[in-house]
């Protein structure tokens, strides 16, 4: 418990800490005295004093010891014991950002470690541990599109819904346009003046209710500028496979319609990223990143608070049991 409660003090003036140096040499001086005391009495017998000693005998020391507490409370209190208070002042604008992820099936192949799907949720996490100041959200898309998590600053929660996505949440497909058109829905009535998606695919559009082109018109509409990710290796992919035999796993065809991302990137003032493996993911959104810096000035301010009253009341307390216990038991008579 003493512990806990020093573990967090600190001490405006520590210096004045090394005055606990003289407490050995007080009790050594009031030991030696004690030893000179008791040479200089002389008797002629020592015959009766074995059973002399009294419980005054034993206690003594008490009104020293109790000196020496007050001391060691005062010395403490000199220093100054006080607790910080670290508070932080946000200024400025944070950065409105839409994570949109593709989770068809597809993004079960394994080019990526363990697979695309896991590499692209464990890269988003990352991400948002890195974006402490801005609203993120989530939309997931296949055949159809979701919003898995809307803008949010909680990002204890936000990265719990993005441990959630998995194959097969949504009808099978790859409506890049319907993921796109959702995320920038959620941005529509943001205050923001920097409003980003990531999208991130595998495949070609091929299904949902809004096209591509449509969807990549609202987001200049609305001033979103439009990061795309193209993922999957150069060549075959090794795709597990649903079959009468059960899951196989199969090589299939790496197959991205980078001209349609390149476009809506370049258009809505973004970029267009490929990666081939986890690495270059993970690069991908590191330089993304870079790009959007967060216009957000954060202040540091220290408050403490003076934690030596309760050692000045100590040091008063135990003086004076020292003071009544010299005076009245251990009171000498001439």
């Amino acid at each position: 418990m003493v512990f806990d409660y020093f573990n967090n003090i600190t001490f405006g003036q520590p210096w004045l800490l090394l005055l606990f140096i003289i407490i050995p040499f007080l009790i050594y001086w009031k030991f030696h005295q004690g030893k000179k005391q008791v040479a200089a009495i002389r008797i002629s017998s020592t015959h009766g004093l074995a059973n002399s000693r009294s419980w005054k005998n034993t206690v003594q020391h008490f009104p020293f010891v109790f000196r020496i507490l007050a001391l060691s409370c005062i010395i403490i209190a000199l220093a100054r014991p006080q607790t910080k208070f670290d508070e932080t002042q946000t200024e400025g604008e944070g950065i409105d950002i839409i994570l949109c992820i593709d989770v068809s099936g597809s993004m079960t192949a394994q080019d990526f470690q363990p697979n695309r799907m896991e590499a692209a949720k464990k890269v988003a996490e990352d991400f948002v541990d890195n974006r402490p100041n801005d609203r993120i959200g989530v939309v997931i898309f296949a055949g159809e599109s979701f919003t898995q998590c809307p803008l949010t600053t909680d990002h204890y929660v936000l990265k719990s819904q993005i441990a959630q996505i998995r194959n097969g949440l949504l009808e099978d497909g790859t409506a890049i346009g319907s993921g796109l058109a959702t995320s920038v829905d959620r941005l529509r009535n943001s205050k923001s003046k920097s409003k980003v998606v990531i999208l991130l695919t595998d495949g070609i559009n091929n299904g949902g209710l809004i096209d591509p082109s449509t969807a990549k018109e609202i987001a200049k509409a609305f001033k979103v500028k439009v990061y795309t990710i193209g993922v999957g290796t150069d060549g075959y992919a090794p795709t597990p496979v649903s079959t009468p035999m059960g899951i196989v796993m199969q090589n299939q065809k790496v197959s991205i319609d980078e001209k349609l991302l390149q476009n809506i990137a370049t258009e809505t003032g973004g970029k267009y990223f490929r990666a081939t493996d986890n690495q270059s993911l993970e690069k991908i959104y590191s330089d993304i990143n870079q790009l959007e810096k967060s216009k957000v000035e954060v202040t540091s301010f220290h408050r403490y608070t003076e934690k030596f009253y309760p050692f000045i009341f100590a040091a008063m307390a135990l003086l004076l049991i020292e003071i009544v216990l010299r005076y009245t038991l251990f009171k000498k008579f001439p």
